[in-house]
């Protein structure tokens, strides 16, 4: 039976990249050797780290202007931590748009470096939301914000204006849509949803931004470190960052970041249509937020559960319960997601 695969992360990735990753991990270049016994320092394994860090500036536009591209490791977890080490001056400030989990975690990991404002939060209904007003003091030194909020369904449409240096968490959203990514001045990204397997972790940030701290920061905490080896200060996860940039290939043959926004907007329409109109089902978020990658939704009479659940595993449908902070389902629609998987859920939802 085909197998639907609406989990959060590790996530869906493309046939094709997950065929030519098996097949580098028998015999990879023809050397008769395996990916992930070959020295990272070795020409065929630069050339892949060369051309990954290329295709994320050029899908991204940002080509030419003054940004370092890094595969690093700890995922978005360390990197909660090596913002403020690498951007909050000593004695520092920041300030941190609070909309779900990982922002809260985010922040938690700032505060230990510095003074932390919050300027915005959608705890008060459950994260459901993307707060609209707030006041960014103009003496911090950044602002930080999280794109799309896994857990809870929602997405920023817009960024904040300000003139802190402005760092984004895009975990989980990122090569999805069209921004005007130089906006930013750091932006971080597992990979795990949209580009690879588990592992690695995509830092874009501006090299004129770095150093200006005044703090000393560990080697493996700073970006300068790791821009100066090219992302080689430490043995990398070569397999993450090898399927990474299959994956990012992949989205350039298929036109890039504008052709699979207009797929994503298409995936996201067909799903949140059925939630909208069909009686049983509601959406979790508010619906000028909801995130085109995580669609979450709730029912609303709890004795057709047990019915639902059998029609969508029975059709071999995986990975959409809800996180328990929100419950009902959460269909997590990243690229690679075929438009077939989501007719295959609205089908059975129309059919409840």
């Amino acid at each position: 039976m085909k197998k639907h695969n609406f989990s959060a992360g590790p996530s869906i990735l493309p046939q094709e990249v997950l065929k030519q990753a098996a097949n580098a991990i028998l015999n990879f270049n023809n050397l008769n050797l395996s990916l992930i016994e070959i020295s990272h320092r070795s020409t065929d394994f630069v050339a892949v780290m060369d051309k990954a860090r290329a295709l994320v500036l050029e899908l991204l536009e940002l080509e030419n202007k003054g940004y370092s591209v890094l595969f690093l490791q700890g995922g978005a977890s360390l990197e909660f931590l090596m913002t403020p080490y690498n951007l909050m001056k000593q004695n520092g400030k920041a300030a941190y748009f609070d909309t779900g989990a990982w922002s809260g975690k985010a922040l938690k990991e700032a505060k230990l470096l510095g003074d932390v404002n919050v300027v915005a939060s959608s705890k008060d209904k459950n994260y459901n939301y993307i707060p609209k007003v707030y006041d960014i003091p103009s003496d911090v030194d950044y602002v930080h914000c999280t794109s799309n909020n896994t857990i809870y369904g929602t997405q920023f449409k817009s960024f904040p204006k300000t003139d802190a240096l402005l760092v984004c968490d895009m975990s989980s959203d990122i090569f999805s849509r069209k921004l005007d990514f130089s906006q930013f001045d750091l932006i971080y990204a597992g990979a795990q949803k949209n580009m690879g397997p588990a592992g690695t972790t995509l830092v874009i940030v501006k090299d004129d931004i770095l150093g200006k701290t005044g703090r000393q920061i560990p080697a493996m905490l700073d970006y300068q470190v790791h821009i100066s080896k090219d992302s080689m200060f430490n043995t990398p996860p070569v397999f993450p960052i090898y399927v990474s940039m299959l994956t990012l290939q992949w989205l350039k043959d298929m036109g890039g970041i504008e052709a699979i926004e207009k797929k994503n907007i298409a995936k996201a329409k067909l799903l949140y249509n059925e939630i909208d109109n069909n009686p049983l089902f509601e959406g979790a978020a508010a619906k000028e937020d909801r995130s085109n990658m995580n669609v979450t939704f709730l029912l609303t009479n709890e004795s057709k559960k047990e019915r639902f659940d059998k029609m969508w595993k029975e059709a071999g449908i995986s990975g959409i319960n809800g996180h328990r902070s929100v419950g009902g389902y959460r269909a997590s629609i990243y690229n690679a997601m075929p438009i077939e998987s989501i007719q295959i859920l609205v089908d059975i939802m129309h059919k409840l």
